[in-house]
């Protein structure tokens, strides 16, 4: 297993993308809960890259909505149905943990559902930003509920981040 890392620039601060054999696996916010030891990333290399950093630069001004990458994303299968389900959540929107319970055939399934969507590897392009709570409040996110609240300002057009 060949691992590279990167860090580029945000509006949420820098990101540290990850890839593993090529492919990425990991984009880790500072202070990011669950996010791996640094030795763990691989050597600095910024070509694994290159597609990944012009969505993001797309995404982050505003032309682009969906991410179209090949992802490598380690964990267990329901996180992996979790993570895909995630995918699948349409930008600018916003589904609560029992909505993505339901969506993977699993009703009770909430608190699982919330426990993976922490353990995503790949924040932003596997957009886990964009889970509420059932009363439709902001609940937490790995990157902080300061990122949560602007990424989700951001993406319903609402720039100034008074959405919740």
């Amino acid at each position: 297993m060949n691992r590279q890392h990167t860090v580029v620039d945000s509006p949420y601060g820098p990101l540290t993308l990850v890839a593993t054999d090529g492919v990425l696996s990991g984009l880790y916010m500072t202070d990011q809960r669950h996010r791996p030891a640094e030795e763990t990333f691989g050597e600095p290399d910024p070509r694994p890259f290159t597609e990944a950093v012009r969505q993001l630069d797309a995404y982050h001004a505003g032309e682009l909505t969906a991410f179209d990458l090949p992802l490598r994303l380690a964990g267990t299968p329901f996180q992996r149905r979790v993570w895909d389900e995630l995918r699948r959540v349409p930008y600018g929107e916003t589904r609560t943990y029992g909505d993505l319970a339901r969506a993977l055939g699993a009703p009770q399934a909430s608190r699982a559902v919330g426990l993976a969507n922490g353990r995503n590897p790949v924040g932003i392009i596997v957009p886990c930003h964009r889970v509420i709570g059932a009363s439709g409040g902001l609940t937490g996110y790995g990157g902080g509920l300061d990122r949560k609240r602007r990424l989700l300002a951001f993406e319903s057009g609402n720039r100034a981040g008074a959405l919740f």
